[in-house]
């Protein structure tokens, strides 16, 4: 009998020692989780930010968008969806050049852990929302 819990306890330790070895190695470092998860803020536009386009040859503001904003960057055009107010959400296409470059600053310190992943569960979006379209609804003339 002792050396069947001796076993399972051997088992166990090592088991332990494997996966902590393993998140080690495979992990990522403090900055990498934090900008994961500041990234993760973001797309719930929970972080105030600033984005300026700015014309590099007349060293001038091109454009400013201000707010809780999300920022994808398609090729040669900036989309900027913000959150301006509860029912307020915008979605900005910025061009940019050359001779443009663009800046975002966050406005606002976020406590966002280092450590852990954050997981964002949503389960009101299983359920799409439908709209209906008839060709009675069109007008006709």
């Amino acid at each position: 009998m002792k050396s069947h819990i001796s076993k399972r306890f051997s088992l166990s330790v090592a088991f332990i020692t494997a996966a902590f070895a393993l998140s080690a190695c495979g992990g990522m470092s403090d900055a990498d989780k934090a900008s994961d998860n500041l990234s993760k803020a973001a797309e719930q536009f929970e972080v105030q930010r600033s984005i300026i386009g700015i014309n590099a040859i007349t060293d001038t503001p091109a454009f400013e968008v201000e707010g809780k904003c999300s920022i994808d960057l398609s090729g040669s055009v900036l989309v900027v969806t913000c959150k301006h107010a509860e029912d307020d959400i915008r979605k900005h296409y910025l061009g940019t050049a050359d001779n443009v470059y663009w800046v975002s600053t966050q406005l606002e310190a976020m406590d966002v852990s280092q450590f852990r992943t954050r997981v964002i569960i949503k389960p009101e979006s299983i359920i799409p929302d439908f709209d209906l379209v008839t060709s009675g609804d069109k007008n006709e003339e």
